[in-house]
């Protein structure tokens, strides 16, 4: 499949289309089919990046939920994963053999064809509360990047001294838990060099830029296919209620609200259905299951050691172990639903926004407006459960100072002075919300030629215009696309959607680890992520800009925040959420990793 390079996307679609042969129903027949069985091993051939031969070793440090999806996307041809640290001994546990739960954790054993844990360990170090942790592991000159899957507030701290250490970072999203640590992080990336002198690369963990389904996503933009875009719908809804909450896992010992120890419970569960099981595989999946519910059980960690705090939310005491375990709900720790969920939704909507414009700079929206709280979940978290956010982006026609003496001297190249007006801006609506999961997550992209509808990073439907009676996808034998895919218009056959018939879409995760190693391994400043600081700054500035808003509606204020560009720039020390860039370029002397 042909991507556009940097001369494609400079001229006309239809001067595209006579250069290369294409027909848009061509083209879009070979982008589906390429979304729709993307996989692991197409990132190289897609993306352009190369195998080498001798993978990049790597530490990973964190590896509860997060830690194992990544462990999973490690590609043993790119990645060699020699150490991992985490203070709970039940995530080490699940960094070796996986959680059954879900295929995209599978564990070091089975992502690198050890023969079981002691093959594994002889392989890859631990390193933990009985050995010096995650200093001891940065100590480790062997290893040469590392990834970090910890809690939001430990992004910073860990990276900052990894960068020190010479080592190459990938840190999960949000990049930090402020923008000012993002703005010494940035600093501190393009500043230091390793071992050799060489670059240093921070990527930060917003896998949308790695996922073929999105890139081509960006084309359709591009091509004009959904002409002049106005209007962006993305939402993240979930059926979380109080109770059964995924933000809320099981405790060892029983939750403190209820007691109830569910963790005990289903190891009895599954106890009670292995002795009655006769089948081996039923036989081997419950004692996949009982071994991992025995390693949770084992689970006792001094938290407050590690630096988490007990503290009192409400009627109840939320001790340095919920801290811990439950880390997103809490301000100190985590960044709630924008952090979490918001972020990847809204680096999704500045992708769409900026697919149009000429100077290939990330589109920041202008203003922000929301409000949001706690509506259904009761005082056990500072996070809120519901949020409703509008921003307004500018269109790639926008020109906030046009007048009448700019157009006279010919306004904006290349696209004519009628077009340049103040109000040609796209309205983004995002909601994240508890207690409903009706429409799942995703992104709906209007335009004035058609709709694009991305669903659970899995698919991409097409509508014609305001039509939204046939999707683009197989509905019924005989059913099409709506889209008109014809490069010259009129009526067009139908164009079957592709099955995903060689397993599901890949997320992007394995493309942004090998393509981040890939950059590791040809140094160079033609060669860097995706998502690099400056790219992932300001997509934790939305997020963390959009939580200054709901504190001020939770305060009776306008939660309405007009975006300053100078946030945006690294070397401002402007910000939009109170952190101090000084404060933080402080700490650099003082930030201690607890071991």
């Amino acid at each position: 499949m042909r991507t556009l390079s940097a001369e494609d996307k400079a001229v006309g679609q239809d001067n595209y289309h006579e250069a290369v042969g294409f027909t848009r129903r061509e083209f879009l027949q070979g982008v589906i089919a390429a979304g729709a069985v993307s996989g692991a091993g197409l990132g190289a051939m897609y993306f352009g990046y190369e195998k080498f031969a001798n993978p990049v070793r790597v530490g990973v440090i964190g590896t509860g939920d997060e830690g194992n999806v990544l462990i999973g996307g490690c590609t043993p041809e790119y990645v060699q994963v020699t150490a991992v640290a985490d203070i709970r001994p039940y995530s080490i546990y699940r960094a070796f053999h996986g959680d059954w739960t879900t295929p995209t954790r599978p564990g070091l054993i089975k992502q690198y064809k050890y023969s079981g844990e002691e093959e594994a360990r002889r392989n890859v170090k631990v390193y933990d509360a009985s050995n010096g942790g995650v200093e001891a592991l940065l100590n480790d000159d062997s290893i040469e990047a590392i990834i970090i899957a910890l809690p939001l507030h430990l992004h910073a701290p860990i990276a900052i001294k990894a960068m020190m250490k010479g080592k190459h970072v990938l840190t999960e999203k949000l990049m930090a838990h402020n923008v000012a640590q993002c703005k010494v992080m940035a600093r501190l990336a393009e500043e230091l060099k390793g071992p050799s002198g060489e670059s240093l690369y921070l990527a930060t963990g917003h896998q949308r830029h790695y996922s073929v389904l999105y890139d081509n996503a960006v084309h359709l933009i591009r091509w004009g296919m959904l002409g002049q875009l106005h209007h962006i719908r993305a939402q993240w809804h979930r059926g979380n209620l109080p109770g059964n909450d995924s933000w809320q896992p099981p405790m060892v010992g029983g939750d403190p609200d209820s007691k109830v120890d569910r963790i005990k419970s289903d190891l009895d569960k599954y106890v009670k259905e292995l002795e009655k099981a006769k089948s081996p595989s039923e036989i081997e999946q419950l004692e996949r299951k009982i071994a991992q519910q025995k390693a949770w059980m084992s689970d006792e960690v001094d938290a407050a050691r590690f630096g988490y705090q007990e503290k009192s939310i409400g009627n109840r005491t939320i001790s340095a172990m919920e801290e811990l375990i439950r880390w997103r709900l809490f301000n100190r720790t985590g960044a709630g639903l924008m952090g979490e969920l918001g972020s990847h939704q809204l680096d999704a909507a500045t992708i769409f926004c900026s697919a149009l414009r000429t100077d290939g700079k990330k589109a920041h929206p202008l203003t922000v407006h929301a409000v949001g709280g706690r509506h259904i979940f009761p005082a056990d978290r500072d996070a809120e459960d519901h949020v409703y956010c509008t921003y307004e982006f500018p269109g790639p026609e926008y020109n906030e100072k046009f007048d009448l003496g700019y157009r006279q001297a010919g306004g904006l190249k290349g696209v004519p002075s009628y077009e340049q007006d103040p109000n040609k801006k796209i309205v983004v609506t995002y909601s994240s919300i508890n207690g409903n999961g009706y429409g799942g997550y995703g992104e709906v992209v209007m335009g004035t030629k058609g709709t694009l509808v991305l669903e659970k990073e899995q698919e991409v439907m097409l509508y014609a215009k305001s039509d939204t009676s046939a999707a683009a996808g197989v509905k019924a034998a005989g059913a099409g696309y709506a889209l008109d895919t014809q490069a010259s218009g009129g009526a067009s056959s139908p164009v079957s959607k592709a099955a995903a018939t060689s397993g599901p879409v890949s997320r992007g995760y394995t493309e942004e680890i090998e393509h981040w190693a890939y950059c590791i391994r040809n140094n160079s400043p033609e060669n860097k992520p995706r998502c690099y600081p400056k790219v992932a700054m300001a997509d934790a500035i939305i997020s963390l800009t959009t939580n200054v808003a709901l504190q001020k509606s939770a305060r009776g204020e306008s939660g309405y925040v007009k975006f300053e560009e100078s946030w945006f720039d690294i070397a401002s020390d402007d910000t939009p959420d109170g952190s101090s860039v000084a404060d933080e370029m402080q700490r650099l002397k003082e930030y201690k990793i607890h071991t």
